[in-house]
């Protein structure tokens, strides 16, 4: 018992000049149970008993450990005490079919729902120039929506798409392929760019993440039939959430 107080002990996580007691012990704990020093289902101290070890007050213990819990990794549980969440089962999405965030948690039994962040039609930014084909002066539906499966929050998304094939952004709730499958314009094929970023302060809170916690961004540029590309879309997916599958075959020739 004696090694797994050392954990919280001052020492281990206090650093002169780098900012309030219980922001360095959030950052320490969040850090400790991504690197797996603290396990799954390991009970914290109690709130009194983690102070002392500590050396701080029980307010400082309480503010670090409320944010973790907003984080979701850990869960306070009515009478047992504070406990590291079990981590949740990866869902593995394949990068050689074009599918709708809807389509796949429908596919996976899961219901999907969206928060709508701001949607309507805008000025284009450069990169939706560059990927759509406008000009300056054009404008683009926009539509902004943090998505969730089975209520819980998995990807931030920002798509934009030609005017023409979505008119009225404030038709899309959920499913932006449903709206373009109904209008007959929904795209076949999709070119995406995956890299690894860390997530802004705002950003995290959205996701449920610590600041600075490493996300997936892609960026999907998706095409008509007859070439045309129709939309572009930038999401952010949690990478403890989220394997994304990719199968390689021999080049025959």
């Amino acid at each position: 018992m004696e090694k797994d107080l050392t954990l919280y002990r001052p020492e281990a996580w206090f650093r002169a000049a780098r900012g309030p007691r219980y922001q360095q012990l959030y950052r320490h704990l969040s850090a400790a149970i991504a690197a797996g020093e603290l396990q799954p289902e390991t009970r914290l101290p109690a709130e009194r008993e983690l102070a002392l070890i500590a050396e701080v007050s029980r307010v400082t213990v309480r503010k670090a450990v409320s944010r973790l819990v907003e984080d979701g990794v850990l869960e306070q549980r009515r009478g047992a005490g504070t406990f590291v969440r079990p981590p949740k089962s990866k869902i593995e999405q394949s990068l050689s079919v074009l599918l709708s965030f809807t389509d796949h948690m429908r596919q996976r039994g899961k219901t999907s729902s969206s928060r709508i962040m701001r949607r309507g039609l805008f000025l284009p930014s450069p990169d939706e120039m560059m990927a759509l084909g406008l000009s300056p002066g054009d404008r683009v539906a926009r539509v902004e929506r943090l998505r969730f499966a089975d209520d819980t929050p998995l990807a931030l998304e920002w798509s934009s798409l030609h005017t023409d094939v979505l008119p009225d952004p404030e038709a899309v709730e959920t499913s932006l392929y449903d709206v373009l499958r109904a209008s007959g314009r929904a795209p076949t094929r999709a070119v995406q760019r995956i890299t690894a970023v860390n997530l802004t302060a705002a950003d995290a809170k959205l996701l449920l993440l610590p600041e600075g916690a490493a996300v997936l961004r892609i960026d999907r540029t998706a095409y008509l039939p007859s070439g045309r590309p129709i939309e572009f879309t930038r999401g952010l997916y949690r990478g403890d959430i989220y394997d994304f599958i990719a199968e390689l075959r021999v080049d025959a020739t």
